[in-house]
């Protein structure tokens, strides 16, 4: 699912490096002449984390896929723990020197909300997490201001807030 209505542009390449080793991308991207071109990824990365996927957008043969699906949009708490697991994984292969994708539908939100989420985990503090992500991917990178809100009141608390919610 996507939140539709926010007036992001495509992004204006496949995939970003927000920090050494850390990417972020998306399904889709406009090229120079202004086309919309697919993001196909092949073996660019060790790890490729989608939070959206499309039939035929890869990754390659060989390169370990993790699929966490979640919406962009208001998120329970198990998909809450999810976003933690995958930058938590992110961050283990970083520090393992592995090269790693985490990808959405835009390259935008979702993939900004588990890339932000580990550059914290990594030491970085939230406001220079999502100033990163928004610097190094795109101004329209965390558009979706509750995933900011996530991240402003710490994923861990927003988890266990939206717990009490069920």
């Amino acid at each position: 699912m996507r939140t539709e209505g926010r007036g992001a542009p495509d992004a204006g390449s496949p995939w970003d490096e927000i920090v050494p080793l850390l990417w972020m991308g998306g399904h889709h991207y406009r090229d120079q002449a202004g086309a919309r071109v697919p993001v196909i990824v092949d073996r660019e990365f060790d790890l490729v984390i989608s939070l959206y996927e499309r039939e035929g957008h890869g990754p390659g043969g060989g390169v370990e896929h993790r699929s966490v699906p979640v919406p962009d949009g208001p998120l329970t708490a198990e998909q809450l723990e999810a976003v933690c697991g995958a930058a938590e994984l992110a961050v283990e292969a970083v520090g393992r020197g592995r090269r790693v994708l985490v990808r959405c539908h835009s390259g935008y939100n979702r993939s900004g909300l588990v890339v932000a989420h580990a550059l914290t985990l990594l030491g970085y503090s939230t406001s220079d997490a999502i100033f990163l992500v928004r610097y190094r991917r795109s101004k329209w990178a965390l558009n979706n201001s509750l995933f900011v809100d996530y991240l402003n009141t710490g994923l861990d608390v927003a988890r266990l807030l939206t717990g009490l919610e069920a």
